[in-house]
C-alpha cells in the first residue's frame, strides 16, 4: 500500500513560481518501480495529466518540470511562469502494474491559486 502526501501549494501572483512535493510512504512497494505523475483538476473540469516521466501537457510545456529524488521517496513539480489558468488542485499519483499486481495511489491534493 502506498500513501502519498502533497505539499507546496499556495497563492502566487501571475508569473511567479511554486515547487510542489509529494512524499510516498507505506509498504509493499519499491519507490523506484513506481511511475510518478502529477495531475490537476480545476472546478468544473475533469482531472488532467500535467506531467509524467518526460511527458507534459501542452499547456505547461516549457514552464513545468517534473523530477524525483528516489533516496527521499519524493517527486517534485517545479512550476514557473504561472498563469491564472494553472489554478487547480494538484494531485500526485503513483502507478505500477504487472500481470497480478496493480498500484494506483493518489494523494489528497494541494491547492494552487494564481492571481492576476
Amino acid at each position: 500500500q502506498v500513501q502519498l502526501v502533497e505539499s507546496g501549494g499556495g497563492l502566487v501572483q501571475s508569473g511567479g513560481s511554486l515547487r510542489l512535493s509529494c512524499v510516498a510512504s507505506g509498504s509493499g512497494f519499491t519507490f523506484t518501480y513506481l511511475t510518478m505523475s502529477w495531475y490537476r483538476q480545476a472546478p468544473g473540469k475533469e482531472r488532467e495529466l500535467v506531467a509524467s516521466n518526460t511527458n507534459y501537457a501542452d499547456s505547461v510545456k516549457g514552464r513545468f518540470t517534473i523530477s524525483r529524488d528516489n533516496a527521499k521517496n519524493t517527486v517534485y513539480l517545479q512550476m514557473n511562469s504561472l498563469k491564472p489558468e494553472d489554478t487547480a488542485v494538484y494531485y500526485c499519483n503513483a502507478h505500477f502494474r504487472s500481470s497480478f499486481v496493480t498500484i494506483n495511489a493518489w494523494g489528497r491534493g494541494t491547492q494552487v491559486t494564481v492571481s492576476s
